[in-house]
């Protein structure tokens, strides 16, 4: 058969349905095959953007774990008899810096001692922390197409509960005044972030590296995220993948058998 126009008998010509007429009286046929050729290489390129999935999401779980070991929140205090301030630093295990001078600042205008705040929190944090990790990471590489936009979630709540929390505890210890105290003042809440106010005391507070690298850590987790969708959308098992990734994001990109 041929495969492509030629003049035959008569004048006629043989016509082929891929073959293109040019002005130069030749005729080239097209190629068949481009666009999936052009699949395929998407597909390859995505296919090894998993390693990005998992490097960003440990690198995620990396920063979290690392948070614990630094504080999360500074606190300063000043007043014309402590003219260079008295500082605190809020941790997830606990609280340091000039905790004995404010305990007796407190004890004056009926406040609890710092030692009383969050000791739930406190005892749980390490467990909470090593939770969140191994739940990113588990997230990254074992869940589904139907599982990916949860995957950011506990690197998201993790710096956010934090800061409810300790906006619950300033309140709390604000509002909960002994009322048998030497010294009145109205309740009050201890400003979280910037300049504030305690009777006499001007305060600031910022928040420390300890928070910094969890928000690091969740916008990590996020990037992984949004690379892992395109991952999942071009892999070959995307029509049947639902709660459980079959690949867990390391395996070849094979069809199912």
């Amino acid at each position: 058969m041929p495969s492509s126009d030629r003049p035959m008998a008569g004048g006629e010509q043989l016509h082929h349905p891929e073959a293109e007429h040019r002005r130069d009286g030749h005729v080239h046929l097209h190629v068949a095959g481009g666009g999936a050729s052009e699949a395929a290489k998407r597909a390859a390129t995505w296919d090894r953007a998993r390693w990005a999935v998992v490097m960003l999401s440990t690198s995620g779980s990396a920063a979290v774990v690392g948070s614990f070991f630094f504080d999360w929140w500074k606190f300063w205090l000043y007043a014309p008899q402590y003219p260079k301030g008295l500082h605190l630093a809020i941790a997830l295990t606990g609280v340091s810096g000039d905790v004995r001078e404010v305990d007796i600042l407190n004890h004056y205008i009926g406040m609890q001692s710092l030692a009383n705040a969050a000791p739930t929190e406190r005892q749980l944090a390490s467990y909470g922390v090593a939770a969140i990790a191994a739940l990113v990471i588990a997230g990254a590489l074992f869940a589904g197409r139907k599982l990916n936009k949860l995957i950011a979630i506990p690197a998201f709540l993790f710096p956010a509960i934090f800061v409810a929390d300790s906006f619950y505890w300033l309140h709390r210890f604000g509002h909960d005044l002994d009322p048998r105290a030497p010294l009145k003042i109205g309740t009050f809440t201890p400003q979280m972030f910037g300049n504030g106010e305690i009777g006499q005391f001007a305060t600031f507070a910022q928040p420390a590296l300890g928070f910094w690298l969890a928000v690091t850590g969740f916008f990590l987790v996020a990037a992984a995220t949004l690379i892992r969708r395109k991952v999942c959308a071009e892999c070959k098992q995307a029509d049947t993948c639902s709660t459980v990734c079959p690949r867990a994001m390391v395996l070849p990109n094979r069809k199912p058998t």
